[in-house]
């Protein structure tokens, strides 16, 4: 299972007006500089926003969902403008707060919508969003709301002030739409309580904290639910953990070698070096970042991968995974 290597094509775009629906969140309307049709896209997708390194080395790309809330329209036929939901992380890489800081009439480069959490055709569909992670999942609602599909929209976070856009969703939903808050005993979202009243694989799209994905997709299989009928989008990126270690990388096609700190992930080392990685979520579910190995045994991370994949030893996903005996060799 090997990534499709593409690069999407680059647009510029300018920053037409800001919105700030919580006190941590942002809400950017993106249109072409000379008003043109912008490429459309599907319930799901994603833009890359390029993001300036602070120190002047090499720019990196964020993703960020692709809001779309009107059902009256249908955005794969293009649009006039792009919304994003951007929420600040001050102990984020910078991503963030680089867009925190824009103002109306900024540009900004960005790459075409992709789609890594496409929605499927299933008569009933269990929508589960927590925080920020509502982005995807609202234009996954407006397209079923279009289509006259059954679905329910499960919306949590830590407070009800902390949670954007329930107006607009109020709107879109209607009776489909729960709020929950965790600081509210009364509306406080249970797992347990959701799936126990689903009917077992009723198709679940879940985005997120990793936690709350992770407790879903836990519940859901208990319960019997096929893997085919789970579908997630993770919205944190991964982290340096405990046991972590520092070790080397080569590079076969010229031999070079770089090391790689134990608080540093391969791919920002990577791209730190000049070495041309295509690279999406950072969070290792995309695939693609799928990296040939040539020698040395991988600490896989990734829920990209196929388990025979993993166990072949042949390729990784250099955005989470890391080296287990102190030297790779990677066909790059």
């Amino acid at each position: 299972m090997l990534a499709p290597m593409f690069a999407p094509s680059v647009l510029t775009l300018r920053v037409a007006s800001i919105d700030t629906p919580t006190s941590l969140i942002k809400s950017f309307t993106l249109e072409a500089a000379d008003g043109a049709l912008l490429p459309g896209f599907e319930p799901g997708a994603h833009l890359q926003v390029e993001i300036p390194c602070a120190t002047g080395g090499v720019p990196q790309w964020r993703s960020y969902s692709l809001i779309h809330l009107d059902p009256a329209v249908d955005p794969r036929a293009g649009v006039r403008a792009y919304r994003l939901g951007v929420r600040r992380e001050e102990e984020g890489r910078g991503g963030s707060r680089h867009m925190h800081a824009l103002e109306v009439g900024a540009t900004l480069t960005v790459r075409a919508p992709v789609n890594h959490f496409p929605l499927a055709a299933p008569p009933r569909v269990l929508l589960i969003a927590g925080g920020i992670g509502i982005t995807p999942i609202v234009s996954m609602a407006s397209a079923l709301a279009a289509q006259q599909r059954d679905f329910e929209l499960h919306y949590s976070g830590r407070t009800r002030d902390a949670l954007p856009f329930v107006e607009e969703l109020r709107m879109l939903a209607g009776e489909k739409l729960a709020l929950h808050a965790d600081d509210d005993p009364a509306t406080r979202l249970s797992i347990d309580a959701l799936l126990d009243g689903a009917q077992v694989n009723q198709p679940i799209y879940v985005c997120g904290p990793a936690g709350m994905i992770e407790t879903v997709l836990a519940a859901a299989r208990k319960r019997g639910w096929h893997e085919c009928d789970l579908h997630y989008e993770l919205f944190t990126e991964a982290a340096p953990q405990e046991g972590d270690t520092t070790f080397e990388v080569e590079l076969k096609s010229s031999g070079k070698r770089l090391t790689v700190a134990a608080d540093k992930s391969l791919l920002d080392t990577l791209i730190e070096n000049g070495v041309d990685v295509m690279y999406d979520c950072r969070a290792g579910y995309c695939g693609l970042c799928t990296t040939h190995v040539c020698g040395g045994e991988v600490q896989h991370r990734d829920t990209y991968l196929s388990d025979a994949d993993k166990a072949s030893g042949k390729v990784m996903q250099v955005c989470v995974s890391r080296c287990k005996s102190g030297h790779l060799v990677l066909d790059l």
